[in-house]
Formats: structure tokens, sequence, C-alpha cells
């Protein structure tokens, strides 16, 4: 009689992955006839993850290395080369530098003035670029605020001058008195 006494690993083993589908129909007498014991199965588990731990962590400990030999012998080799040509590099690539900064800013700013009397011909010429609109309501805002104000300021002048008849004047109403 085989030994029915299983361990709390035989059991978590076979729960934790239950047997659906397919699989279902090629163990028909449960997974646990078919595989070898639950030991047996998680040493050789454990085993096949610490090799592919140790290959990805060597291969990554030796190209890490191969990186900083690198580095160190291009620092080796280099330094001598920069501390003599220093005078000269410096300034070049300085004056590189200057050159690329002038030579893109002024580009950039060619574009910018080129996009503008775009736009601005375009809406001399009355075909209404993007945001046409709203210049044209801007403007009409701006018109009608300016002839408020020239509206007041002369009101506020003749009225402070005191001049009734002037004041009368310029709003268009006239005393005429007539004589029977």
């Amino acid at each position: 009689m085989a030994d029915t006494a299983r361990t709390h690993h035989d059991i978590t083993s076979r729960d934790q992955y239950p047997i659906l589908g397919r699989d279902r129909d090629q163990y028909p007498y449960g997974r646990s006839d078919y595989q070898t014991s639950g030991q047996d199965y998680s040493k050789t588990r454990q085993i096949a993850k610490a090799a592919t731990a140790v290959t990805a962590g060597g291969s990554l400990l030796v190209l890490s290395s191969l990186t900083l030999v690198g580095t160190v012998i291009a620092l080796t080799v280099a330094t001598p080369l920069l501390v003599i040509f220093s005078p000269i590099l410096v300034p070049a690539l300085i004056t590189v530098a200057l050159l690329i900064t002038g030579s893109l800013s002024s580009g950039g700013f060619g574009i910018a003035a080129i996009t503008v009397f775009s736009w601005i011909y375009k809406y001399a010429t009355g075909e209404h670029p993007q945001g046409s609109d709203k210049l044209d309501s801007a403007r009409m805002k701006l018109g009608t605020k300016a002839q408020d104000i020239k509206d007041r300021a002369q009101y506020y002048g003749q009225q402070h001058t005191g001049g009734e008849h002037d004041r009368d004047r310029t709003r268009g109403t006239h005393h005429t008195t007539t004589t029977t």
C-alpha cells in the first residue's frame, strides 16, 4: 500500500498549479501519478534558477568590467593629448559653440520674420489668415474705447471752461430764436 501522507509542499505545489483545460484530459488520474516527487521538482527548479542567475550576472559583470577597462585606457591615452592641446582646443570649442549658437538663432529669427511677413501680406491682401478675426475684434474695441475717451475729454474740457454754447455746438444742437 502506498504512503498516503502528504507534506505541506506537496499540497501547495499541486494546488498552486491546478489542472486546467486540455491538461485535465492528459492526466486522467491526476498529475501526481505522472511526475516526480515534489522535492525533486523543487530542487531541479532551484538549480535552474541559480544557473540562470549566475549566467546572467556573470555576463553583465564581464561587460561592466570591459567597459571600465576601456574607459580607463581611453582616459590614459587622451589625458596627455588634452593637456598638450588644451590651449588650442578650449578656444576652438568655444568659438565653434558660439558659431553654432549664432547660426541657429539667426536661422530661427529669419524663419520667424518670414512667417510674420507672410501673415501680414495675407492680411493686407484680404485673405484673412488665421487669427485675423481676433485682430479685427481687438482693433474695433480699441477704436471704440479711444472714441469714448476722446468724447469724455472734450465734454469735461468744455464743462471746465464753462462754454455752454461751444458744448451745444459740438453736440449738434443749436438754439435758434425766431422772431415773429
